[in-house]
């Protein structure tokens, strides 16, 4: 496979997960609780699943790259962080990145998953 394939699977990926976790927030009516109880502020709980369409839609299509692709990752690095931090203090809240389908506690499972990502969206962003 060819590093343009790889980078392009790699942005679908991506793009998909982010896609699908904006959609599962917004069919979720609990979103918001869920996010205040992660300890996410009510005005960036209305945006994260939105934001999370247009640069999902944008990094699986291509659209913008690689710029899009860097706005992605430094989406993921700032909720890497986020849980990150949150371990660190000891709080294991629901993770709620994917609405109904995520109500296990943040762990370090959370940690790599983001990370993966995190590194597939920057494969595609360097391409």
């Amino acid at each position: 496979m060819s590093g343009g394939l790889v980078a392009t699977g790699a942005g679908v990926l991506v793009g998909a997960v982010l896609l699908a976790s904006g959609a599962l927030k917004l069919a979720d009516h609990t979103w918001r609780s869920q996010a205040r109880d992660l300890g996410i502020p009510a005005v960036l709980a209305i945006g994260v699943p939105w934001l999370e369409l247009g640069l999902g839609a944008a990094v699986a299509t291509g659209l913008g790259t690689p710029w899009t692709d860097l706005a992605a990752a430094a989406l993921l690095a700032a909720f890497t962080a986020f849980v990150i931090v949150k371990l660190a203090r000891g709080e294991r809240p629901p993770c709620a990145c994917f609405g109904r389908l995520s109500t296990r506690p943040i762990g370090p499972w959370t940690v790599v998953r983001n990370l993966g990502l995190l590194v597939l969206v920057l494969i595609a962003a360097l391409d």
